[in-house]
C-alpha cells in the first residue's frame, strides 16, 4: 500500500483517483486529508508516508527541508477561491472588486482558512484598507474544518475558500469565484517523502496523478490541471 498525507483542498478528489488508481495497477492508496499545516507538521516529524499533496510553496519548504525529495515537486491542480452564504440566504453581489469591498463591509462574519487563500484574503484587506475594520469579524477555520461547514453553521455570513472544498458541503451556496482581477489560486503539489519505503511505486503514482487520465476527475472537483 501506498500512504499519503494531504491538506483538505484536495481530499475528495485524491479519494477519487486513489480509488482509480488501484482500479488500473492493483496497487492501494491510502491518502489522510487534515489540516495543511499539520500535515506539513506530520511529514517534518519524519511520519513515514510515501506521498504529501500541499501548496506547491509548502512542498518546496518541505524538500528545503529535506522531508521530501529534491526534484520530485509533481504540480496537481490550480485551485481557486470562491465565496458561499449559507443555504437561502441573501446573496450579495461579488461581481466586481467594488461590489466585493462592499459585501464585506456589509458581512456581520467573514470565514476564511489557515491556509494560503487566508493568507491572501487577508492581503486583500490590508490593500483595501479595512484590515483594522474587518478583523474582530474574521472567523478562522480551525485546521481539518472547511470554511463552508461554518457558514452551514450560522457561524460565518461570507466564506471564502477553495471551490473544491465548498462545492461538496451542504447547507450553503455558493455565489461564485472571486471576481476578476481578485482571482486567488493555489496550485497544490505532490512530493515523494524521503521516508517512504517504496519510491518508485510513489514515483509511479505521482506520474498518474499529473497524468491526461485524471484532468476530466480535477475539473469534476472545481479545479483545473497544472
Amino acid at each position: 500500500m501506498i500512504t499519503g498525507i494531504s491538506s483538505m483542498a484536495t481530499r475528495q478528489l485524491l479519494a477519487e483517483l486513489a480509488g482509480a488508481y488501484w482500479q488500473r495497477s492493483d496497487v492501494e492508496v491510502a491518502f489522510e486529508s487534515v489540516g495543511g499545516v499539520d500535515a506539513a507538521k506530520r511529514v517534518r516529524a519524519g511520519e513515514p508516508f510515501d506521498v504529501v499533496v500541499l501548496a506547491a510553496d509548502a512542498i518546496d519548504h518541505l524538500v528545503a527541508a529535506g522531508q521530501v525529495v529534491a526534484g520530485s515537486r509533481t504540480d496537481l491542480v490550480r485551485s481557486g477561491v470562491a465565496i458561499a452564504v449559507r443555504a437561502g440566504a441573501p446573496r450579495p453581489d461579488i461581481g466586481s472588486e467594488e461590489a466585493l469591498r462592499r459585501a464585506v463591509l456589509a458581512a456581520r462574519t467573514l470565514g476564511c482558512s489557515t491556509g494560503p487563500s487566508g493568507a491572501a484574503l487577508a492581503k486583500l484587506f490590508e490593500r483595501w484598507g479595512i484590515a483594522g475594520t474587518v478583523r474582530d469579524r474574521v472567523v478562522l477555520a480551525p485546521p481539518g474544518v472547511p470554511v463552508g461547514q461554518l457558514v452551514a453553521s450560522g457561524e460565518v455570513e461570507l466564506g471564502f475558500q477553495q471551490l473544491s472544498e465548498l462545492m461538496h458541503l451542504n447547507g450553503i451556496d455558493v455565489l461564485g469565484p472571486m471576481p476578476p482581477g481578485l482571482e486567488i489560486v493555489t496550485t497544490f503539489s505532490a512530493g515523494l517523502c524521503t521516508a517512504s519505503t517504496q519510491p518508485e511505486a510513489a514515483r509511479a503514482l505521482l506520474a498518474y496523478l499529473r497524468s491526461p487520465a485524471t484532468v476530466e476527475a480535477k475539473r469534476r472537483h472545481g479545479m483545473e490541471p497544472a
